[in-house]
């Protein structure tokens, strides 16, 4: 393991500390990314079932 840190430098503590926080950053982004999509699809399944249609659905009059 010391073999894969030694090129780092002296510096090697900050750079896989950055990492790491770049790592949990974009794990917690997608984690949101999927709950508001989750969120979305549950919000327009309660519409479509009130009745409530797309625009794009429509055909022009």
């Amino acid at each position: 393991m010391n073999d894969l840190i030694a090129p780092l430098g002296p510096h090697a503590d900050y750079i896989l500390g950055s990492y790491a926080a770049v790592a949990v950053v974009l794990v917690g982004l997608a984690a949101s990314i999927l709950r508001d999509h989750a969120a979305q699809k549950k919000a327009l399944a309660a519409l479509e079932e009130r009745g409530v249609g797309r625009r794009s659905g429509r055909r022009a009059s």
